[in-house]
């Protein structure tokens, strides 16, 4: 008992005076106003800013954060004589009430409030790191670095409570943001990938737009060693490297193609429906090709002539298998057929009889037709020759007008082109549950799309399976290049259907064991719906006055402090607020292993620019 009497008296640190909603002022005790205090021969910090403060009401143990203090006039001393300056004034506290001591543990949110007179105390080591305990005995922890104020207080958080959440990491460039997600995903994996269910019953994505992941100067382990996880470098370029396996439903998706060609809705999107909606196991191919000629032939329209027969042999070309025969075809057509001025072919060196000489042209045209030999196995050559086949079919008939799909037509090779060099329809399957994505090398029309694509196929799996025992986690670095909604470079229709996919994941996600991690420099650029959704939140540091107004108006359970510490948080240091976390705290991350830090450090000037 007196031990207990004596520790209140050199914990307590004065009385509530004032309450105003969650905002409480406690009047400090004079001989309380010193930076540290010696307790059982430890030195412990004694009350200021950013402390936590304990308020007993009975038998009700509220916790508080200490946001600012300031000073008055003591009344009773004036016009009176003091023995020192302390006297003469009272230091106030404001706090901000945060959570209670339960049963057992601390827990979040207020059910009453303090009174007037109520003691104020120090939380003793007990007491703090019941404040700081974030895993709930029901979880298995991960730590995650150390309290920035209380540097030997280890953070640890729950695996459940944070990767079954969809996790925001925000920051300017250079804060630390990407080493912050290398470290929760190292620890995770670290801790994890020794059991066999992890590997079965889990998937991560990560999709990275500036090849941070893949490799760094001591290898490709970066967050993880290499032999546990799947690369693919994505190229564009006159080198491609990996491919990306996509299911056949997915790379026949209307709304992909459309953004892919960036089909107009009224004209272009209707005619790309009725192009990939054609089975062709229901038709002669043949048959259809040798109809759309003698079509040309015997129309006698002088848009289609010897050029609209020639361009379409040509645009057959790469589908078919017996090249030869095809260019026999091309040449017999340029070598022996032309048209009058007003329209109408007629074959050359003979007399004027068209009806006479068309007949004798497709008695020519329609065996070498025939054999031609079409390769069709590849399902992106399938989807082309599809559109083509269409297009063709239309124009002739005068269904469609040719101004109006030109434009689209043009764009079809060099896209597909593109598409071919990343993408693998119906391949192998992979046997690793981590994969990175590396989009570096990738053009910038098929950035955007692809990860649309790969995110709204898995998305799509993950619903249609349907099985609760399995998880899958997307991570997005640089989530601004395709979560934007402020982005001026794309068509209205396109960024509704990117944002729309995006936010279905993150509001329904949840339901199917699906979540995002999102890491961007600029949260005002995101949408608001998807930043509203987030769980759990690392904020590095955040100068933009519309990035700090993006967080605030989201997290509302982050304090003012907090919010006043963004702008000049050092590099390495977050702050951490969520579902995850009972109180916000100032977490300075802990150190990744040198060959799983991400490949973005700055390089030193010096190093290059001196002899």
């Amino acid at each position: 008992m007196k031990e207990l009497l004596q520790k209140d008296s050199i914990f307590r640190v004065g009385k509530v005076v004032s309450v105003e909603g969650r905002t409480i002022k406690v009047e400090v005790d004079k001989t309380k106003n010193s930076a540290h205090i010696l307790y059982n021969g430890d030195l412990l910090r004694n009350i200021a800013v950013n402390s936590y403060i304990k308020i007993t009401k009975g038998f009700t143990k509220i916790i508080g954060k200490v946001e600012g203090e300031f000073i008055v006039e003591d009344k009773q001393f004036v016009d009176k004589e003091y023995k020192s300056e302390k006297q003469k004034i009272k230091r106030i506290l404001q706090i901000s009430l945060l959570g209670f001591f339960g049963k057992k543990d601390f827990e979040r949110g207020i059910k009453e409030l303090p009174l007037i007179n109520n003691e104020c105390f120090l939380l003793d080591r007990d007491e703090f790191e019941a404040v700081h305990d974030f895993v709930k005995s029901s979880d298995k922890p991960l730590t995650i670095g150390k309290l920035t104020h209380e540097n030997i207080q280890p953070i640890r958080i729950g695996i459940n409570d944070l990767f079954a959440s969809h996790i925001g990491i925000f920051g300017n460039t250079g804060s630390g943001k990407s080493y912050t997600l290398a470290k929760i995903y190292n620890e995770l994996f670290s801790e994890l990938l020794k059991y066999q269910n992890f590997k079965n019953n889990s998937q991560f994505i990560f999709i990275d737009f500036n090849g941070e992941y893949i490799e760094n100067k001591y290898g490709k382990d970066i967050i993880i060693d290499e032999d546990n996880k799947e690369l693919y470098e994505l190229s564009t370029g006159k080198n491609p490297k990996d491919q990306y396996p996509i299911s056949k439903k997915s790379i026949n998706d209307l709304d992909f193609w459309s953004i892919i060609l960036e089909a107009t809705e009224k004209t272009q999107k209707p005619f790309l429906k009725r192009a990939l909606r054609k089975d062709l196991d229901d038709i002669d191919i043949q048959n259809t090709i040798n109809e759309i000629l003698e079509e040309i032939l015997t129309k006698g329209d002088k848009e289609l002539g010897v050029k609209a027969i020639t361009n379409f042999l040509w645009e057959l070309k790469p589908l078919i298998s017996n090249e030869d025969n095809i260019l026999e075809l091309i040449n017999w057509v340029q070598d022996n057929l032309s048209t009058y001025n007003g329209g109408g072919f007629y074959l050359r060196n003979t007399d004027n009889n068209v009806k006479h000489e068309m007949s004798n042209a497709t008695d020519v045209i329609n065996p070498m037709v025939n054999g031609l030999s079409f390769n069709l196995d590849d399902e992106l050559s399938l989807i082309r020759f599809k559109i083509i086949l269409t297009y063709y079919t239309e124009i002739v008939r005068g269904h469609s007008n040719k101004e109006h799909l030109s434009p689209l037509m043009k764009r079809l090779d060099n896209r597909i082109s593109d598409i071919k060099k990343v993408v693998v329809v119906q391949g192998e399957e992979i046997d690793k549950n981590i994969q990175v994505i590396s989009l570096r090398d990738v053009h910038i029309s098929i950035r955007k799309v692809l990860p649309l694509l790969i995110c709204k196929q898995l998305y799509e799996e993950k619903k249609s399976e349907n099985d609760k025992t399995k998880s899958l986690n997307i991570i997005v670095d640089e989530a601004h290049n395709i979560l934007s909604a402020l982005s001026q470079r794309e068509s209205e229709t396109w960024k509704d259907y990117r944002l729309e996919t995006f936010e279905e994941i993150i509001k329904e996600g949840r339901k199917f064991g699906v979540f995002l991690t999102i890491a961007s420099q600029r949260p005002s650029d995101i949408s608001a719906t998807i930043i509203s959704q987030l769980h759990n939140f690392f904020l590095h540091r955040l100068i933009n006055n519309n990035d700090i107004k993006a967080v605030e108006r989201t997290v509302s359970y982050l304090d003012k402090l907090s919010f006043e510490s963004l702008p000049i948080l050092p590099t390495g240091t977050c702050i951490l607020a969520g579902l995850s976390a009972q109180v916000p705290v100032m977490v300075d991350i802990g150190s990744v292993p040198d060959e799983n830090e991400p490949d973005n450090k700055t390089i030193k000037l010096t190093d290059f620019w001196y002899d």
